[in-house]
């Protein structure tokens, strides 16, 4: 199993950049940037590959909508070849709340654009005249939507890979279907190690089958939280913002993905009061209705003995790379943390 860490977005950059130079020196493998309505991913992930020598970076993800396919390819053949080939371009669809409140564009199509997105991509990094007649995108523009000058072009520079890895973020059935038919790694969020076959197993056997092998292996990097100690069961009450956030704020009733999730995950009734909290201004309530229970299975927080027994449950679920998000008091503490799991996961 491998390891990785998300970086925040939502300031001191810099600091955490220096974060991942240390980390990189134990043997953390990838490194992942998100991008909501911050910082731009882009123009961070070229600093990170300025100071860094080994570790794989990530977009850990970027909106399909906000970017044509090209510029995504481009983008990442771009970071690609500044880091030498340590690039791995993760998508996703984000949701109407930032698409439509903070882009102005509308939340459509996501997953047959996820689908014409990837296909675009990788015909540009095998240096292909760019030829695409889909349904969400068409190059060239047809003549009678724009001037007819338009021709068939290829990528100027030779990427340094014509394969360069797509992870997918999705939840739904039908996305993760997708995505084990099309990509190189999924990244859900949230993931409930012993619930996880009963939510998505069949999505992911039907994409499987559908599947190209020369894709290789489906590597499932899951996020978790992550504390190590015997005293950090006050830990579990720091990751419940970001569980009521999503399960309560991100889309409205009966639109709201993540609250579809811990349903299935068998905490509908919860997951219901959470949102009525949240839709009516009581953030701190619905942050408060959150169960202890929630937050344990979805994370790696508590003594060395029990993260280690949720890394085995986490394997056995197919998990292949863990990224973390350290609860922790300060630089040092996020550090002994990851490194401690590092160490951990070279055990199982």
């Amino acid at each position: 199993m491998r390891t990785g860490i998300f970086l925040s977005y939502a300031g001191g950059f810099k600091e955490a950049a220096e974060q991942v130079v240390q980390l990189e020196k134990v043997g953390v493998d990838i490194a992942l940037v998100a991008e909501a309505y911050s910082f731009d991913a882009i123009s961070q992930l070229g600093y990170l590959a300025a100071k860094t020598s080994t570790i794989e970076l990530g977009t850990g993800v970027v909106p399909i909508y906000v970017r044509t396919p090209t510029l995504l390819a481009m983008t990442a053949a771009g970071l690609d070849y500044v880091s030498d080939g340590r690039f791995r371009l993760g998508i996703g669809t984000s949701g109407p709340q930032v698409m439509e409140g903070f882009h102005g564009l509308p939340f459509d199509a996501p997953m047959g654009r996820t689908r014409e997105v990837v296909d675009i991509c990788r015909q540009v990094w095998r240096r292909e005249k760019v030829a695409y007649d889909g349904k969400h995108y068409q190059i060239p523009l047809p003549a009678d939507r724009g001037t007819g000058l338009g021709k068939s072009l290829r990528l100027i520079n030779h990427p340094v890979r014509e394969d360069i890895p797509i992870t997918i973020a999705a939840l739904g059935p039908k996305n993760v279907e997708l995505t084990a038919e099309i990509a190189n790694g999924w990244q859900p969020i949230f993931f409930y190690p012993e619930r996880a076959d009963d939510v998505w197993g069949d999505s992911l056997r039907a994409g499987y089958a559908k599947r190209d092998p020369a894709l290789g292996p489906l590597d499932i990097m899951v996020s978790a939280s992550l504390a190590i100690g015997d005293d950090v069961e006050d830990r579990l009450a720091w990751a419940k913002p970001q569980l009521a956030l999503y399960i309560g704020g991100m889309g409205a009733k009966g639109q709201n993905f993540y609250h579809k999730l811990a349903t299935r995950y068998g905490f509908g009734e919860v997951a219901d009061q959470i949102q009525d909290l949240f839709l009516a201004g009581k953030k701190e309530e619905a942050i408060a209705a959150v169960p202890d229970d929630l937050v344990r299975n979805v994370s790696l927080v508590g003594p060395r003995g029990y993260v280690k027994e949720r890394l085995a449950a986490y394997k056995a679920a197919g998990v292949t790379t863990m990224l973390v998000h350290p609860l922790a008091i300060d630089g040092a503490e996020a550090h002994r943390f990851t490194e401690e799991l590092v160490t951990l996961t070279s055990d199982i």
